[in-house]
């Protein structure tokens, strides 16, 4: 059983990918990604910190080397990823994962994506440290909003519970049926 159990992680972590590398392009405005957020969000709740890092990790560089995207991908994908699973992790409620999300993406993203893009670009001519923070920020709190709504529609569903039960996510109040 606890086969069958870890080829239905791997398969609801695939599934996650290919949504986010999928729609991200596809909803995705100049300098932004909120469905990446919106993902982020979503698979935070669903998957945990651990599995949702690896779905934005893989998810970018998946998309830096498909779709030719800078490192900004992974900058602005992994540490709102990681902060929205650690986010729900401990407050156990939807919205601690949109704040990990907003200031995982939003700020820290933001900030950490100037010395990379400068290494990758080999010039700073032009950028400053604040330069990605607004549209990062964007980003992030679009998305956030968006997968709340989501997450408002899905966290009664009995296939939600299922998938968040087998990654051993929280089943809070928050997420019991009315």
């Amino acid at each position: 059983m606890k086969n069958a159990s870890g080829v239905q992680k791997l398969t609801m972590l695939a599934i996650m990918i290919a949504l986010d590398v999928v729609l991200s392009p596809i909803f995705r405005i100049e300098g932004m990604a909120p469905m990446s957020s919106v993902l982020n969000v979503i698979g935070a709740v669903m998957l945990g910190p651990f599995y949702v890092s690896i779905m934005a990790l893989v998810c970018a560089v998946i998309r830096m080397t498909m779709m030719g995207i800078p490192p900004l991908a992974l900058t602005g994908a992994f540490f709102g990823a990681l902060l929205a699973g650690l986010g729900y992790k401990f407050t156990g409620k939807i919205w601690g994962a949109v704040l990990g999300e907003i200031i995982g993406t939003g700020l820290i993203g933001s900030l950490l994506s100037y010395p990379v893009m400068v290494w990758f670009t080999g010039s700073s001519n032009g950028m400053f440290w604040f330069l990605y923070t607004p549209r990062f920020f964007g980003g992030a709190i679009s998305g956030s909003i968006i997968a709340y709504i989501v997450l408002f529609k899905l966290k009664n569903t009995t296939p939600f519970k299922r998938v968040q039960n087998l990654f051993g996510g929280l089943l809070n109040d928050n997420l019991q049926p009315k």
